[in-house]
């Protein structure tokens, strides 16, 4: 088994993952704090979903809670093996999840581009393992796709976005894109993570503008300069 900071950084088989349990055993809020919204459904119909990973998902759900278009978020865990786990399992990185945000939206509004724009715009996608100081396997950049129109944006954003990572001579992309049938299930974290910025506005957040722009796919579309939190 995996133990201390080796674990942290280093992704477990499925045999070295918790074992996790068949329910949940905590509360999650049935209505979205901010929005108004249900968490987990039912949303309108056309309703299409996107999860992002990039470090620490409270500041990540507060970026794309403001965005337009956007029906509810919800933090919790992907792409890993164990069922049900908790915020401390998963913070052992012996779980595989990252934390990631459920990002609900309506495609009549806003387009994966522009979400993906916020995605690569107010983080470090070249820090494998890491954002800031938060270190581990759970902290890892992923986009974890459920339409197919999703995918080609998030791969297209990708290439445009190492592009001017490049030309600022900003390292490497070592964000991972797969569909979110390959990542696994969405397992909502538990209550007090839920819009946790908003319940705490002084509350720590290592995400904000990192001062580069996400050229893709978004000519036509409105700027999203006054609707992203501060760093």
């Amino acid at each position: 088994m995996l133990f201390g900071s080796r674990a942290k950084t280093t992704f477990p088989s499925r045999d070295e993952a918790l074992p996790g349990r068949d329910q949940r055993i905590f509360p999650v809020p049935s209505t979205h704090a901010v929005l108004g919204t249900p968490l987990e459904g039912p949303w309108p119909e056309g309703t299409e979903i996107l999860y992002v990973a990039m470090g620490c998902f409270w500041g990540v759900e507060r970026i794309f809670w403001q965005l337009p278009g956007v029906v509810t978020t919800a933090a919790g865990y992907m792409g890993g093996y164990t069922p049900n786990p908790t915020y401390e399992e998963t913070c052992t990185g012996r779980t595989g999840h990252a934390e990631t945000v459920l990002v609900a939206y309506d495609p009549a509004v806003t387009t994966p581009e522009l979400l993906l724009k916020a995605f690569w715009e107010n983080h470090d996608p070249t820090t494998p393992n890491r954002q800031g100081n938060d270190i581990g396997t759970a902290y890892r950049s992923a986009i974890y796709t459920s339409t197919p129109g999703q995918d080609a944006a998030a791969h297209a954003t990708r290439e445009a976005f190492q592009g001017v990572l490049t030309a600022a001579g900003r390292g490497e992309i070592s964000t991972s894109i797969a569909s979110a049938d390959d990542a696994g299930p969405f397992w909502y974290a538990e209550d007090y993570h839920q819009q946790y910025l908003h319940k705490n506005p002084n509350g720590y957040c290592n995400h904000g503008p990192n001062g580069l722009t996400c050229p893709v796919g978004v000519a036509n579309l409105p700027a999203q300069t006054d609707v992203l939190p501060p760093a």
